[in-house]
């Protein structure tokens, strides 16, 4: 079952988010300002998969992945919330490097190549595997989407020919070849 992100109480989230955490191995490293800000950021139902932080364009972003996209966040002190996204989508590849204590992740758009150094070295690897996962379930609903419309289209051009053929309008020799052409 989905988790409401966007109407839960604080202490539904902090659960949520501690178990996120747990999960990645992020102990909140930089980020819980940030993290207050993600259900209003977030679309009804999307799901928050995992976070980690890093530094990026000389600020601490809070990288969220979700089963949509990349969030990035950064609430500074002056400017307030700064914010960008990818959507996973447009996500060409994902990678990490791990040293002693740090880690950095790479997340490439096609467009941009983005570097986060400063990672916590526990959640790169768990992050990165997650978030491959998650652009290649995106692929998969795609491609499973293209599959039912296209079987449906081909329902509907059948459908069509059988009406034709009921009315007359073609013969049941004209039906078979269009029919052969439709599933051929």
């Amino acid at each position: 079952m989905a988790f409401d992100f966007k109407n839960s109480s604080k202490v539904e989230l902090n659960k949520k988010y501690e178990e996120i955490a747990n999960k990645i191995g992020d102990e909140k490293f930089f980020t819980k300002i940030e993290l207050s800000y993600l259900p209003e950021i977030i679309s009804d139902n999307e799901q928050i998969l995992a976070f980690t932080s890093g530094l990026m364009d000389g600020n601490t972003w809070l990288i969220t992945l979700t089963d949509r996209r990349v969030i990035f966040l950064d609430k500074g002190m002056i400017y307030g919330l700064e914010r960008t996204t990818i959507d996973l989508d447009r996500v060409n590849s994902i990678s990490g490097k791990t040293g002693i204590f740090f880690g950095e992740i790479f997340i490439e758009d096609g467009v941009r190549e983005r570097h986060i150094t400063n990672v916590w070295i526990k959640t790169v690897k768990t992050f990165t595997n997650i978030m491959q996962d998650a652009v290649e379930n995106r692929k998969n609903l795609h491609h499973n989407a293209n599959i039912k419309k296209q079987e449906l289209d081909t329902y509907d051009k059948l459908a069509k020919l059988a009406k034709l053929k009921d009315k007359g309008i073609i013969s049941q020799e004209e039906f078979n070849k269009e029919k052969e052409k439709v599933l051929g």
